[in-house]
């Protein structure tokens, strides 16, 4: 059966009302892709409007069968629960074949954390005589101090940058803006960085607003901010397992244990749901615990 023009209206859907980014609708394209390859694999001859509960859980056994992780069984399962949420709200099913259907358990492991001590303790080891350390200083404060994600790191302009208001502008998931704070520690070593070191860069073609660049004057990568932090972290002696991420990670938690309201900790994260956030509800307790545990006289862990 053709599935393509339901998975085209699908995939305008996706790009017109959701504005999702390029990689997010291939992803799910990529879900819807893996049923059809089921239902042809199985000799099925459905069309998207055919499919029933019963296929959907024949179809979650044969992908646990084939040994993917629960995680990407949890991923495939919410691509094909958005695509017949869009049929239904076009009209096109009467009836979701989804809503019985549940993914499997997921346990969710809580990331590591940097103490306040270990974080300034990475950043005083950053050699700031070179050009190259002036830069790193003003990546490491700036994902602390904002929790952003790397990928709105790389991506900053100089003048997403607002030092008198306290602010920058990032460009998150889905090309959906957010304003977030930014301390002034943090815009003191951006303007080290700006002074000493990206005044004399010569941007490439389509970089030159680009606030973080390499030596050849094009924006970093992900992969290469991973290494900084990576080595840095070792070269200091922390055995956690570190990437740019932890500091987003270490700037939530931080905050929730400083008493942060949650909404407040959603909206600078720009998490979409607030259930992504309460992560670091679960982050606050153990710290909790671990204050007891530390300095309550008759305190004891079982």
């Amino acid at each position: 059966m053709n599935w393509v023009p339901f998975v085209n209206g699908f995939k305008a859907y996706l790009l017109m009302e959701k504005s999702l980014s390029e990689n997010s609708i291939d992803a799910y394209l990529h879900d819807i892709e893996k049923l059809q390859q089921f239902i042809s694999y199985k000799k099925y001859s459905l069309a998207p409007t055919q499919v029933e509960l019963s296929h959907l859980r024949e179809f979650l056994a044969w992908i646990h069968e084939l040994g993917m992780r629960p995680h990407s069984q949890a991923r495939i399962i919410s691509g094909i629960k958005a695509f017949y949420k869009y049929l239904l709200m076009e009209n096109i099913i009467s009836k979701n074949p989804t809503t019985l259907l549940d993914a499997p358990k997921l346990r969710r492991k809580l990331p590591d954390v940097l103490s306040l001590q270990e974080i300034e303790l990475m950043l005083e080891h950053i050699d700031v005589s070179k050009n190259e350390g002036l830069r790193n200083r003003a990546i490491l404060e700036t994902l602390y101090s904002s929790g952003l994600r790397v990928s709105e790191l790389v991506n900053l302009r100089m003048n997403d940058i607002y030092p008198e208001e306290g602010y920058v502008r990032v460009i998150g998931k889905g090309d959906k803006e957010r304003i977030v704070p930014i301390g002034s520690l943090a815009l003191k070593h951006i303007q080290f960085f700006l002074q000493g070191c990206r005044v004399n860069q010569t941007p490439q073609k389509g970089e030159e607003h680009i606030l973080f660049l390499n030596q050849r004057g094009k924006r970093l990568s992900r992969v290469y901010i991973f290494m900084v932090i990576k080595q840095l972290a070792e070269y200091v002696g922390i055995q956690k397992n570190i990437s740019p991420h932890t500091f987003r990670h270490s700037f939530a938690t931080h905050l929730v244990e400083g008493g942060a309201d949650l909404r407040a900790v959603q909206e600078m994260l720009g998490h979409e749901s607030i259930t992504t956030t309460e992560i670091y509800t679960h982050l606050d307790r153990n710290f909790l615990r671990q204050t007891l545990h530390l300095y309550h006289p008759r305190f004891q862990t079982n």
